[in-house]
């Protein structure tokens, strides 16, 4: 290692300890290699931020954005919480498991983790408190289920390392349902386990009026994800107009058919689309020059000199991956992190014959824990904000939800099957 790159690194953690915007601690560590190492003019950070955003398939980061927001004020993403209470919110921990199902339901919609949590917790926290439910239990479920938008497809996450990895989008996709439904799953396990632990109940009993009644409304809802994630399979569209042609339909479902969108609420929405597309892009266009810097400083060919002598097995290798991606998802942001391993990892898959698609499924779900992981946990902070309590009052409730994706995640490295068999049945 030289010692600029030492350098570099160290500087990168420091701001990183100092809470530093991600974006601000990739890009200033940057630029001082650039000064110390003199092997390059400071211009090409410029040239390398502009190239990293400069792709027609992150055009699909801020529609997706959009038409999230779009569903959840165009009266869509309430159909579908009043679909899934109608359906089990009657049981045992029977709103805990409607946030749930709500959750993997939005997160089809939105792409993004913190949207999912924002939109569903708005809702059903005031909801859970008034039944009794523990907010710190409910912030923690929150904070894991709305993670799990970073995983079902159509992702932002995946997206991201699609572009990065020259992967295939709709593969991603399609290898992330299975994963994602036993994500979802489990953690309705672990909720009614709680809830029936400490005797919370659900809501109203069940009645089949109200369920015909509720399922009716959700139709249009529900679409949304079959058109979204069928449009690319079928080749009718690409994931960016697929990201298109889910804010055409969120607008006019949310304007012509429930009459919730006027041109002020419009407004506001596009410039909240712009401000989270900004963060967005400002980290990627970060990242690609912290990983130029990388890349030229041949980290990928240590980190796979480095694997390949410690073990032949690529169960082992994945599994040495895994744990470095659980430790720096509890201090990075998700986009940084794919943007700076990605292109490390890449060579270490192409020794072991590991699928990048496979490995791509498998890195998200790391993510989806990071998120809810402090010190930055950005999903569970944005949960505890909804609840309105302090991040410590969720941790009591939250190493059970952990744990359970944690157990997902290894069954998953085991059992490669679960995500590489639909892709190709399907593609």
């Amino acid at each position: 290692m030289s010692l600029a790159l030492g350098l570099l690194l160290v500087v990168f953690v420091l701001l990183v300890l100092l809470d530093a915007p991600i974006a601000v601690a990739l890009g200033l560590s940057s630029m001082f290699y650039l000064l110390i190492a003199d092997t390059a003019p400071m211009i090409v950070v410029a040239q390398r931020a502009v190239s990293g955003i400069d792709s027609f398939t992150l055009l699909a980061i801020p529609l997706f954005l959009l038409a999230g927001l779009l569903m959840v004020h165009g009266g869509l993403a309430p159909r579908i919480i009043a679909f899934c209470a109608a359906l089990i919110g009657q049981r045992t921990g029977g709103l805990a498991m409607v946030m749930i199902i709500a959750c993997m339901m939005f997160g089809s919609l939105s792409g993004s983790g913190v949207a999912d949590v924002v939109a569903i917790g708005t809702m059903m926290l005031p909801a859970m408190r008034d039944q009794g439910y523990a907010p710190g239990f409910s912030a923690s479920a929150l904070g894991c289920a709305g993670s799990l938008g970073t995983v079902i497809p159509p992702s932002i996450v995946l997206i991201v390392y699609g572009t990065a990895t020259n992967s295939s989008i709709g593969q991603l996709f399609v290898a992330a349902i299975i994963p994602g439904l036993l994500l979802g799953f489990g953690l309705m396990l672990v909720a009614w386990w709680i809830s029936r632990k400490h005797g919370w109940k659900g809501g109203t009993p069940f009645s089949w009026a109200e369920l015909g009644r509720t399922a009716k409304g959700s139709v249009l809802a529900m679409l949304a994800p079959v058109i979204i994630v069928g449009g690319i399979r079928l080749g009718i569209f690409t994931p960016t107009e697929a990201a298109g042609i889910g804010v055409a339909y969120a607008l006019f479902i949310g304007a012509f058919v429930y009459r919730a969108l006027n041109l002020r609420l419009l407004a506001r929405l596009l410039r909240e689309t712009t401000e989270m597309t900004g963060v967005i892009l400002l980290v990627i266009a970060s990242a690609s020059v912290f990983g130029w810097i990388l890349a030229a400083e041949q980290v990928p060919q240590l980190a796979v000199a480095g694997i390949t002598q410690t073990t032949q097995s690529a169960t082992v290798a994945l599994l040495m991956m895994m744990l470095v991606l659980l430790v720096l998802g509890t201090f990075m942001e998700s986009i940084a992190i794919i943007l700076i391993l990605a292109p490390v990892f890449l060579p270490i898959l192409g020794h072991y014959g590991i699928d990048p698609v496979y490995f791509g499924i498998l890195l998200t779900i790391n993510l989806a824990i990071g998120a809810n992981t402090p010190p930055l946990g950005i999903d569970l902070m944005a949960a505890c904000r909804v609840g309105q309590i302090p991040l410590s009052a969720s941790f009591r409730y939250l190493l059970p939800f952990l744990g359970v994706m944690v157990g997902v995640l290894l069954l998953l490295v085991l059992v490669p099957a679960l995500i590489t068999d639909l892709p190709g049945l399907v593609f």
